[in-house]
């Protein structure tokens, strides 16, 4: 019976692990669903955006105060979860803190752990206050309404009793060592849960024992469950921004991707040798798709950017259009399309890998038309975002679809198209005549 508690545990741990590796399975295959796309160019300068603006944060400072505090969180709950390995260890072993007798450097860790926690907790509770007090505009868009302010808020919680329960765990580890407790040798500095412990006055020490397993039960099962937990949430970007800052677009933000079919088109055109009536080469029958309609036809890239989005609103309160009123939204853009890149994985899922036609897609069913032709392609939004989304290509591919496939532009920028053809020049004037008014007196 002894063992129980450990068997118990490295079930449980295995458990947590396999459900999480399915998770990732599921994402993966989600992300391969979109198109290949080459983005292994210059990789010390992709290795170095990684490196600066995934674990350096150097884009969430713009904001100094939300910037300052998300460091805090991230970097704390990171750190504090080094002592997880430390669990881990003793859950399977059955030992008690396994690496105390790195002495004087294990008193060091622990101190600075709980310092840490207590940071987190500040910084959750602010974060808090800004969401559901302050109500800060980019936070109560309509998007935000439902599952993402539930979300916002559910992971503001989980991260908040996971740093109680370190605090409280590591409070009845002390009070039990002053206490004599066996098993519970001196070890570790706890600068803040010092202070916990005063609560545990007037108590047997088999009580506050029980605390102390109670607390280190429900913290490693917390980590569990919110390490299952993530790919259900925003907070995906936790693992995806690092992939995510890698692959991001390297050319300038200005540069558009000319559309392969036609670039080769257009080079048939200007050859002079090229006879236009011969078969293709490849011996393809059917035309590729221009632009993109659903998930599908987007790029593995942009699918990954829409998994990797943490809902900041950043991209969204910088978007011109959007603070004059205008539909568009950046963020709803991500959101809309890792909602209907879910949508296919679960019909894929029902339907033993395969994807059964739905009569849905993403344009219409999930973004309108309005909301495209609302952008002012500025970049904005791709400048804002604290981990290299980039939304604007989302748009365009929409918009190449709907000009390509569909010649459902605009009539404004129909007229200019014309124009363009017709006169070389976007306004509706004969190019004999484009100069007649520098002749007029």
């Amino acid at each position: 019976m002894d063992y129980l508690p450990n068997i118990i545990f490295t079930i449980a741990l295995f458990v947590g692990i396999g459900f999480f590796a399915r998770n990732v399975k599921k994402l993966i295959r989600n992300i391969r669903l979109g198109r290949d796309v080459e983005v292994g160019d210059n990789k010390p300068q992709r290795w170095k955006n990684m490196a600066k603006i995934a674990l350096g944060q150097t884009k969430m400072v713009v904001r100094p105060i939300a910037g300052l505090m998300h460091i805090i969180v991230y970097v704390g709950f990171i750190i504090i979860n080094i002592e997880v390995l430390e669990i881990i260890l003793d859950g399977i072993l059955g030992t008690h803190r396994l690496f105390a007798p790195l002495g004087s450097a294990y008193n060091f860790l622990i101190g600075s752990f709980e310092i840490l926690a207590l940071l987190v907790i500040v910084a959750v509770v602010i974060f808090w206050i800004r969401r559901n007090v302050i109500k800060l505009a980019r936070f109560i868009k309509p998007e935000m309404k439902g599952w993402p302010e539930k979300d916002g808020n559910m992971i503001l919680y989980i991260e908040l009793v996971l740093m109680l329960l370190f605090l409280t765990m590591n409070a009845a580890d002390f009070s039990l060592q002053q206490m004599g407790a066996e098993h519970y040798a001196a070890a570790g500095a706890f600068p803040v849960s010092q202070f916990i412990v005063p609560l545990f006055d007037g108590l047997s020490i088999p009580t506050i024992i029980g605390i102390e397993r109670t607390a280190w039960w429900l913290h490693i099962l917390g980590i569990l469950a919110f390490l299952n937990y993530l790919y259900y949430s925003k907070h995906l970007h936790i693992l995806l921004a690092f992939p995510n800052t890698y692959y991001g677009k390297l050319k300038p933000q200005g540069e558009f991707d000319n559309l392969e079919a036609v670039t080769n088109e257009v080079k048939l055109m200007m050859d002079p040798s090229a006879d236009p009536y011969a078969a293709p080469s490849d011996g393809a029958t059917e035309p590729e798709k221009f632009g993109a309609s659903d998930v599908m036809d987007l790029n593995w890239v942009q699918l990954l950017n829409a998994y990797t989005c943490t809902e900041c609103g950043r991209c969204t309160s910088e978007c011109p259009a959007n603070q004059t009123g205008k539909k568009l939204s950046p963020r709803k853009i991500m959101m809309d399309t890792r909602d209907r890149l879910e949508e296919v994985g679960k019909n894929m899922d029902a339907n033993k890998g395969e994807f059964v036609p739905d009569g849905k897609q993403l344009l219409d069913d999930y973004i309108s038309r309005e909301e495209l032709w609302a952008c002012t392609t500025c970049n904005a939004c791709v400048q804002a975002c604290p981990v290299s989304i980039d939304p604007l290509s989302i748009i365009m591919e929409m918009r190449r679809f709907l000009v390509m496939e569909q010649s459902a532009a605009p009539l404004e920028l129909n007229n200019m198209m014309g124009n363009l053809e017709n006169n070389g020049a976007p306004w509706p004037f004969n190019q004999m005549d484009r100069l007649n008014w520098a002749q007029e007196p």
